[in-house]
């Protein structure tokens, strides 16, 4: 009797465990997806606007932030004004990387290709 309690115990053990590695592996994933499609976009957008590797990398943070954001309210209702507010962060922190004529190349390329 005190084997089969032992059994069960561990087993139900194994099962509380398994949930909170699952948990774990959808943010993973999430995460990841996150990360590959802000790499991705960076990647098209340097071949379009032609940016520097310092560029490079704040535009790929903005662009994971940004990615971060979305997944956030994806989860949650949100209004118009907060996801509004969101793209405008993007915007605002794009144009503080890029100089002038780099910008107007990006906004061209985000009317393409949204």
């Amino acid at each position: 009797m005190k084997k089969v309690f032992t059994l069960c115990l561990f087993v139900f053990a194994m099962f509380l465990g398994n949930q909170s590695v699952v948990a774990q592996n959808s943010k993973l994933e999430a995460k990841q997806e996150i990360n590959s499609e802000a790499a991705d976009k960076t990647e098209a957008l340097r071949q379009y606007v032609k940016f520097s590797k310092e560029q490079r990398n704040e535009i790929y943070t903005a662009l994971q932030s940004y990615g971060q954001s979305k997944a956030r309210i994806a989860a949650n209702p949100v209004t118009e004004a907060e996801v509004a507010k969101i793209e405008k962060l993007l915007d605002d922190r794009v144009k503080s990387i890029l100089n002038d004529e780099q910008y107007e190349r990006y906004k061209v390329y985000i009317a393409e290709n949204q």
